[in-house]
């Protein structure tokens, strides 16, 4: 094996390691806000990134680039979070094309209630995942926990 094929192997290493902190962490999380609040992860982040817009509204498209997902899908996950009465669709008043999503009561509230469990369920998958060998380095590369 030359060094090229060592800066393959090595890289391929890493993406496998990054790919197992998600998955661990997406589980835990999905798992605990799904019984919790009846949110999934990809709903929780939804809600949770247009908490953080003034206003507490967003684009589709950019919620889409928020949320990681296509435009069909992001279309499909704010009619489901529409039709549950925790976001509503409003249309931009400079371009009448453009259509703003917008948290309701309802969805802050929401929110609100899944964000300390969403919060403590992600300190304990990141404390799980650094006290396993393989997983440890990450976890401290990414500044989520102090090194030991």
């Amino acid at each position: 094996m030359g060094i090229a094929d060592d800066a393959v192997e090595i890289r391929a290493r890493g993406w496998r390691t990054l790919v197992a902190l998600h998955s661990l962490i997406e589980t835990k999380l999905e798992r605990s806000l799904q019984s919790e609040h009846g949110l999934s992860v990809v709903e929780f982040t939804v809600l949770d990134a247009l908490s953080r817009q003034d206003g507490w509204h967003m684009r589709m498209q950019q919620l889409a680039r928020a949320a990681a997902l296509s435009s069909s899908a992001t279309t499909r996950l704010v009619t489901r979070l529409e039709d549950r009465g925790l976001l509503t669709r409003i249309l931009c008043a400079d371009d009448r094309r453009g259509i703003y999503t917008e948290l309701t009561p309802s969805g802050v509230a929401l929110l609100e209630a899944a964000r300390p469990t969403h919060d403590r369920t992600l300190e304990e998958a990141l404390q799980e995942a650094g006290e396993q060998p393989e997983l440890a380095s990450l976890v401290d590369a990414v500044h989520l926990r102090s090194p030991a």
